[in-house]
């Protein structure tokens, strides 16, 4: 496919950005950049917002509570704060789970907030907390109850660490902890994800040691089981033989992570929500990670053989080959039917975590092009890959999240690969503990756009003019009502699952039903085209008669 004009590119980029005032284009002309075959090239990235500027992102909370914790479905998620934040006390996306018995605990469907009310902003909402943690206790007797700090209890100095701590000594048998997730703190929710990692490798991993048995064992980080994603994942993982103890945080449980150190490798699907947990785990407990993607036919083959590398086991290498052939045989009997209605199509995608990097794949096996593409909440090591990580400054906002200090566990570290294994499974090809990020697979001339902006959306779209756009629920109808149809990516719009080949399969289809219908050229306003308004004014003459 042939690369995109870069001049072309480049004099689009300055008409975007003519309309911001001076102070911001210095800023926002960083964090826009088009691709050209400067391999230093840089994204300004992970920096606060514009005020003013309209932006996709979410909060520190949100990142937290909604994205991390959200999906697991025996820890009681309490949202300390006012009502309004208990949107993401409850769950909007569309996280699905299955508990492993008839009667396994799954609060997911439930909504646990504080409720604060004025008199609680005033004089403290410490007792209003104690309170709806007995209550949920008395009700439920969960396994785990875990807090969440919204701005107000931020701003009040409500402590809730003291107040989970005396909680669990009061229960014995019910992990109390809590999450300093203020929706101010830190840049974007990628600050929450930072912080809710912490949390539970402070307090929950490696706290039991019942782990799933197997001889081929994993942790899946960084999938959270949108429209049942991880479902579809975890059905491959068996059928190959590979033991799934744990993934972070779709369809899980919090037995699942405390155990999750019982297994041999730490495979990371996003990496920008979960690297902190996989580097913790390769240090404390000496588990190496690598870096997989089952979103897309090629690329979930590309991952489960990346496992089987890693195990070096004839029999599970065999095995693996096997699925991927049986899997592939339906993929490409679609393929053949969709790619002709869909090849040279072009898409647009600006979507949190990583998946505006994964979802290339299956527009590449479509045949379609991408025009654009950046995150909402990315960090230059997830556009540049991870040898960008020597070169990022610390900054204020980074600050504010507790950097924990790990070391070997004196009893439970134990190396699954030595050194030299290692050194020779990265000459077969296997790498450790990297990334390369999104910058290698945007051709030359894309946009790549970190925090993009609603100006900059309706420009590109414009000029662009993408068949297809791929971004949130914030911005989905302001671009659909452009008349360029929309896929939602955050919680699939009804759709999905989309990972793995059955995954793919779903893709295709709903992507040619998207770009092929006729129904957007009928979106439009109704002073626009050819048509023309016809009136007449009636002047009406009021007439006194006289008498």
């Amino acid at each position: 496919m042939a690369d995109i004009d870069i001049k072309k590119s480049e004099n689009l980029k300055e008409q975007v950005m003519d309309k911001y005032p001076s102070k911001v284009l210095k800023k926002r002309s960083k964090q826009v950049v088009v691709k050209n075959t400067d391999p230093e090239q840089r994204i300004q990235a992970n920096v606060r917002t514009v005020p003013g500027i309209i932006t996709q992102r979410g909060c520190c909370y949100a990142g937290c509570k909604g994205v991390v914790l959200g999906p697991t479905r025996d820890i009681i998620n309490i949202t300390h704060g006012p009502i309004g934040c208990g949107f993401y006390s409850w769950l909007t996306r569309r996280n699905q789970t299955k508990p492993e018995t008839p009667d396994g605990a799954n609060y997911m469907q439930y909504c646990f907030s504080t409720d604060m009310q004025d008199q609680n902003i005033v004089f403290g909402g410490e007792k209003l907390l104690r309170e709806a943690i007995q209550e949920a206790y008395d009700i439920f007797h969960p396994s785990a109850i875990a807090i969440f700090s919204t701005c107000p209890v931020g701003l009040i100095g409500d402590d809730i660490h003291a107040i989970a701590k005396e909680m669990k000594e009061k229960f014995g048998d019910c992990n109390v902890f809590g999450f300093s997730c203020e929706g101010y703190k830190g840049v974007s929710q990628s600050a929450g994800h930072h912080i809710a990692n912490n949390q539970i490798f402070k307090h929950v991993v490696g706290t039991s040691e019942n782990g799933r048995k197997g001889k081929f064992k994993i942790n899946l980080l960084g999938e959270y089981n949108i429209g049942g994603d991880a479902f579809v994942i975890e059905n491959l993982l068996e059928r190959c033989g590979i033991t799934l103890v744990s993934t972070f945080s779709g369809n899980s449980s919090i037995e699942h992570f405390a155990a999750c150190h019982t297994a041999d490798l730490n495979c990371i699907m996003c990496h920008r929500s979960i690297n902190y947990v996989a580097e913790m785990l390769d240090t404390k407990y000496g588990i190496p990670w690598i870096k997989i993607n089952f979103i897309g036919a090629k690329a979930s083959a590309k991952s489960l053989r990346k496992i089987a590398a890693y195990f070096e086991d004839e029999e599970l290498t065999k095995r693996v080959e096997e699925v991927i052939a049986e899997e592939m045989v339906g993929v490409d009997s679609v393929l053949e039917e969709i790619r002709p209605k869909t090849e040279g199509k072009s898409a647009m995608l600006f979507v949190g975590g990583s998946r505006a990097h994964h979802y290339q794949e299956l527009f590449k096996e479509l045949g379609m092009k991408i025009l654009a593409a950046g995150y909402e909440f990315g960090h230059r090591d997830d556009y540049e890959g991870r040898r960008a990580l020597s070169t990022i400054k610390l900054d204020a906002d980074t600050r504010n999240i507790e950097e924990l200090k790990v070391e070997p566990d004196p009893e439970q570290y134990n190396p699954r690969k030595t050194e030299e294994e290692k050194a020779a499974l990265k000459e077969k090809g296997l790498e450790f503990s990297e990334y390369e990020g999104m910058w290698p697979d945007m051709p030359e001339g894309t946009f790549i756009i970190d925090d993009i902006s609603q100006h900059e959306t309706e420009k590109l779209i414009k000029e662009l003019k993408p068949d297809l756009f791929c971004a949130g629920i914030k911005e989905k109808y302001a671009i659909q009502k452009m008349g360029v149809p929309m896929k939602q990516l955050h919680s699939y719009d009804y759709g999905g699952p989309f990972a793995g080949f059955a995954g793919a399969i779903n893709w295709y289809r709903e992507i040619d039903r998207t770009v092929n219908s006729k129904v957007w050229q009928l979106v439009g306003a109704p002073w626009e085209g050819t048509g023309k308004l016809h009136g007449s004014f009636i002047k009406k003459v009021l007439v006194e008669e006289e008498k």
